[in-house]
Formats: C-alpha cells, sequence, structure tokens
C-alpha cells in the first residue's frame, strides 16, 4: 500500500475525474465526484466496510491523478469519455456494448430508400429503432421488399432527371423504377407511406388493403396473383408480430432493471417504442458483490447510454443514484427533455416487474450454461492430460500461427485459453520486424522470442517488486504452446524455449484431408484425437481461434494501407482528416455510401472537404460506369 497522505491532502473541494493507475501506469478505475477530496479519501479509509472489488482494486493502485471540472454534470461527460477510451479493468464495462441497428427511410429524397443503418443523423430522414436483435431487423427488411416495391439503389434520381435503363428488379417486380420514370412520385410516395405505416404498428389498413385485392383477384381466377398477396400478409403479420402491444398510452421509453445474486448481477433493458417491445438486450454484470441496487443502475444507465445512437424520452428504472445528474445528461445528449421515472404502481410497474423477472432467469441461466461449460472444458483437459502424459492439467494454453498473402505483411498472433476457455484480454498481435517475404519458420521464431523474452523481464521485475502481479502482461507462462502446424513449427517453438531456458511442452495441430482438426503432434509422434470427443471439440476451437485472429489482424492492416492510399488521392483531405475518416467509418465502401450529413458529422470534415470527397466518388462511379 502506498503512502498517499501528502496527495490526498492536496486534493480540492471541487467536482471532476480521479484517475487510478497502477505500478505501470495502466489506468484501472475512472470516477466522478462532487467533491473530490471527499471521495478519493473514502477509498483509503475504513478499508472493512469496503466491497472485495473495492479492496483489490485499491491494493493496485500505485498513483492518481485528477481533473477538476466546473460541474458535476461536466465531470459525469468526462467520466463516460474516459472509460470509453481506457476500458479500466475496475469499472463496470457491458461487453456487449454496440451501436444498434435502425431502419431508415430518406424521405427528404424525391424518391426515398428504405435500409438499414447504425449511424443516426440530423439528417432529415426517418429513423425507427434501434432494433439489438440484428437478425431481425435484417429478416424485416427482406419482408419489407417482399411486400413493398421500394428501390435499394444508392442512385439520386430526381422526377424531372434523366431516365436510365430499369434494373433487374424492375423486370422481377421489386421496384417501380423510379429512375426510368416508370412511376409518378406521388404514387412512389404512397409506397413509402404504407412502410412508415407498417413500422410504426399501423398495419390494420394495410391487411385489408391487400385482403381486398386477393379475393379480387381470386375472382377473377388469377390465382397467382393472389397467391403472391397471400404471401405479402403473411409478411405483414410477421413483422407485427414481433412487436408485441403493451398499450396505446406508451411513448418511447426504455424499462432497465438490475437482478443480482449476491455475486454477480444481470441487466435487462426493454425497448417499447410507439407502445410497442421492439427488442431487450442484457448484461451480465460480473463481481459486484457489495454494490448496491441503484449505484449497480446508475452505473448502467451512463455506460449504456455512452454507447447507443438513440435516447429515448422516458427511462423507467426500480431507482437510481444521481437522478438529477443523469437526466441533465442525457437530455444534452438526445437534444430534449429526457426523465428517468420510477413507477410504483399500474402498467408500467408490471412491465418493469417484467423485465426484473427476465434479468433474474437470465442470470440463473448464464450460471448454469457457465457451470456446464466448466464441466465441459474440465473433460477436455484431463483427456488433454492423460493423451500427453502430464503431471497436472494444463490449466493455461497459449496457441500460435502466422499469415501472410503472397509473402506481403507477415503478422504473427497469439490467444490464449483458461481453464478451456479464450482469455481474449491476453491475446497479442505481432508485427513482423525482421523477417522479410514469406518464412514462416523464421517469422514464428521472432514472434515467439519477443513473447517468451518480454516474459521473463517482467517476471523479473515482479519478483524485484518493480511492478505488481496483475501488471504484468506476459509474466503468466502458459502450461502448454500449442503451434498452428506441423513438425517444423514444432521444432522452431522448442528451439526458441531451450535457448531462453524455458521448458513448456509444445504441441502441433494438425488436419486431415479436408482441412478438419484431427490430432496433436507431440514428442515427434502423431496423436490421433477421437472424433466427436470433448478434447477434439477444445483443440478445433484453438485452432480455429488463432486463425481467425491471425487473418483478422492481417486484413485490418490490408485495409488500413488501402484506406489510406484511396484517401491521399482526395483534394483537401489531409493525414489528420484521413484519420478521422478511417476512425469514424472503418472502409472505403462506407465512406462512398455516406451522405453530406454523416461526413459534416466527422471531426476536422468541414463542407468543401464533405464536397471533395463526395465529388471524388462520384467522379469514380462515372469513370468505372
Amino acid at each position: 500500500m502506498f503512502d498517499f497522505e501528502y496527495q490526498l491532502k492536496m486534493l480540492p473541494d471541487k467536482p471532476g475525474v480521479y484517475i487510478m493507475k497502477s505500478a505501470t501506469g495502466e489506468v484501472v478505475y475512472v470516477g466522478k465526484a462532487k467533491v473530490l477530496k471527499n471521495r478519493v479519501k473514502q477509498y483509503f479509509q475504513n478499508s472493512r466496510n469496503h466491497s472485495g472489488k473495492v479492496r483489490a482494486m485499491v491494493q493496485n493502485i500505485s498513483e492518481f491523478e485528477y481533473i477538476i471540472t466546473d460541474s458535476e454534470i461536466e465531470a459525469l461527460i468526462l467520466e463516460c469519455n474516459l472509460i470509453k477510451k481506457y476500458r479500466p479493468r475496475y469499472n463496470i464495462i457491458l461487453k456487449d456494448d454496440k451501436h444498434y441497428p435502425f431502419v431508415k427511410i430518406t424521405v427528404n429524397e424525391e424518391f426515398p430508400r428504405v435500409f438499414v443503418t447504425r449511424i443516426l443523423s440530423r439528417d432529415g430522414a426517418k429513423y425507427f429503432g434501434p432494433y439489438p436483435d440484428v437478425s431481425a431487423v435484417h429478416e424485416t427488411m427482406e419482408l419489407i421488399k417482399k411486400i413493398f416495391p421500394v428501390r435499394t439503389c444508392r442512385k439520386t434520381i430526381k422526377e424531372s432527371g434523366e431516365k436510365a435503363r430499369p434494373c433487374l428488379n424492375y423486370h422481377i417486380g421489386l421496384c417501380k423504377a423510379p429512375c426510368a420514370g416508370l412511376v409518378s412520385r406521388k404514387d412512389y410516395m404512397s409506397v413509402i407511406a404504407s412502410v412508415v405505416d407498417l413500422l410504426n404498428g399501423k398495419d390494420r389498413a394495410i391487411l385489408k388493403e391487400l385482403q381486398a385485392q386477393m379475393e379480387e383477384a381470386s375472382e377473377k381466377l388469377e390465382f397467382e396473383k393472389a397467391a403472391v398477396l397471400r404471401d405479402k400478409i403473411a409478411a405483414v403479420r410477421k413483422i407485427t408480430e414481433k412487436q408485441k402491444i403493451i398499450t396505446g398510452k406508451f411513448e418511447n421509453e426504455d424499462y432497465i432493471d438490475i437482478y443480482s445474486d449476491g455475486k454477480d448481477s444481470s441487466a435487462q433493458v426493454f425497448f417499447l417504442r410507439d407502445g410497442k417491445i421492439t427488442g431487450r438486450e442484457h448484461f451480465i454484470l460480473e463481481n459486484t458483490e457489495g454494490v448496491e441496487k441503484e449505484e449497480l443502475v446508475s452505473n448502467f444507465i451512463r455506460e449504456f447510454y455512452g454507447g447507443t445512437a438513440f435516447v429515448p424520452k422516458v427511462i423507467n428504472v426500480p431507482g437510481t443514484m444521481d437522478k438529477d445528474l443523469l437526466e441533465e445528461w442525457l437530455s444534452m445528449k438526445r437534444g430534449s427533455k429526457v426523465s428517468i421515472k420510477i413507477p410504483v404502481r399500474g402498467d408500467k410497474k408490471n412491465v418493469l416487474d417484467m423485465v426484473a423477472q427476465n434479468a433474474q432467469m437470465t442470470l440463473e441461466h448464464f450460471k448454469l450454461k457457465m457451470m456446464t461449460d466448466r464441466q465441459r472444458h474440465r473433460r477436455a483437459l484431463e483427456e488433454l492430460q492423460s493423451l500427453l502424459g502430464m503431471d497436472a492439467v494444463p490449466e493455461r494454453i497459449e496457441a500460435f500461427d502466422i499469415s501472410n498473402i503472397q509473402g506481403v505483411d507477415s503478422v504473427g498472433t497469439m490467444v490464449v485459453f483458461e481453464g478451456g476457455k479464450a482469455k481474449s484480454s491476453d491475446y497479442r498481435r505481432f508485427k513482423i520486424k525482421s523477417v522479410k517475404g514469406a518464412n514462416d519458420y523464421d517469422s514464428m521464431r521472432e514472434i515467439l522470442a519477443r513473447r517468451f523474452k518480454r516474459g521473463l523481464e517482467e517476471t523479473k521485475a515482479i519478483s524485484e517488486s518493480r511492478i505488481s502481479l496483475t501488471s504484468g502482461k506476459f509474466s503468466s507462462f502458459p502450461d502448454l504452446i500449442l503451434m498452428d502446424g506441423g513438425k517444423g513449427q514444432v521444432n522452431v517453438a522448442l528451439e526458441v524455449l531451450q535457448s531462453l531456458g524455458i521448458d513448456i511442452p509444445v504441441c502441433g495441430m494438425v488436419k486431415d484431408d479436408r482441412h478438419r482438426t484431427r490430432g496433436l503432434i507431440y514428442n515427434n509422434r502423431d496423436l490421433d484425437i477421437k472424433p466427436g470427443s470433448e478434447l477434439i471439440k477444445l483443440i478445433t476451437r484453438i485452432q480455429d481461434e488463432v486463425h481467425r485472429f491471425a487473418i483478422t489482424y492481417h486484413r485490418s492492416l490490408r485495409n488500413k494501407r488501402v484506406l489510406h492510399s484511396v484517401l491521399e488521392e482526395i483534394p483537401n483531405i489531409g493525414s489528420t482528416r484521413r484519420k478521422e475518416l478511417l476512425k469514424k467509418f472503418e472502409s472505403i465502401d462506407n465512406i462512398r455510401k455516406a451522405t453530406y450529413a454523416e461526413l459534416l458529422e466527422t471531426p476536422s470534415i468541414d463542407s468543401r472537404a464533405a464536397e471533395s470527397i463526395r465529388q471524388y466518388f462520384s467522379d469514380n462511379q462515372k469513370h468505372n460506369s
């Protein structure tokens, strides 16, 4: 425990954010305070009243710093930004943090399009969602295409503009071909109005009209047409079935509740849009022992709405800390008043009770699955111990792979499995520095040497008390090493380990003629593993994961290089703007599809730069066509 007496005396009586760091400078916790001096002092006093998680955090703190703000709301905003930046291990982090998809209708265009997007912009378009179930929103889009002949192309179409030849979608009845002038804007907009009504839950008029058309077709003995209309009616009903009606008096609201079993917690959020449940999401919050429910709800609200694109008008919770402060922050994000309410009776309390029941069920299922998985993983590891004749079960396994395409940009990756389960926080990526061309053996020799030399250095630093055990990212050595390859890769690994004086068993993961994991190579012997056994399933998972991680890393480097090279050709786009575009859109295709308004939302992109980007891709499209 470090002596913080002087630092604590210097803390101001002002609002702000405090940042706790480990001995290696890693940010382990970020918090906000109305009065910095009072809040930070609490961590180093009355340790018997702290939860186990807080005690562990305090033992890991080597230093802290703070940032003064003018108000508590500024501290809250800064805290959210810093948590997103550093992802500290002792903050409650939602592992499923994501931007949910919306259905977007570009009613600001003469002939609107309907598509799925994750970017919510103030561009005059209509947005429906968010939809936490990605597969459901794409299924909904496919059903809409079956029912309504709306265009899916990205062309800019004007009623008085130049006409084009209709594409295949027109000939198979999926589009009215506004590009060819075969439908008026008035008639096309009536179709769009029906799509809007359907997504708003106003399906009765649509069903009535389709039913009448189907009956008329049957009377005229147009049975093929009647069958198509029948399928459209089924599709409409399927869309509306996804949205259970609660009451017609509800607005856009979210319902949040948390269930705790004394050790872990489950947070559940239900999304109600226009009085209908459009979806739900859950998160498992581990190691929440000793944290009050109101604090968990408050932390969940800050983390969840810091990551989602949409904030509803009303959020219903069983109780929360910092209610007024959170309402002010959420209102700033939404751009209009947001209310956090605590229902005590009536329909809304009933919905909240339903959310709480779902949270309890989710946590119980999670614990049951975790126990089942643990038993399954234990059987696989015991099989592996027996197969290799090891003295103990290999709790920590590290697997290595090399990836390159035609000898370009060789990269190395390391994945870690502990207790038979992937531990992604310990994954590592290596850019090959000393090897030119496609030489997998030398590339593997380099990354293994770098990994284990670094591990030895950290182990020495820990023994000399220069860093803590939890701070050493490479100090945990594996009980077993798996190489994605045969005897050659295994021998390279053994050479590196021997040169460093390290004794760790090494196996090669081998595949059969159908490219399926077959078994292991150990001590120059092929060890076939029984198909369908827990062990072969584990080895397959490890081999697939290390290969996936290597390919993903290689692809990301290649895409960044391609993206930078393309962006360098655009006038008015310098290095800073290239980085911001890369950060926001991630791919050339996303930048090409981005609207003028979406480009302007990118930091450092002004109207001149946005126009240059649009003009560049427009000219390229004309040239390619």
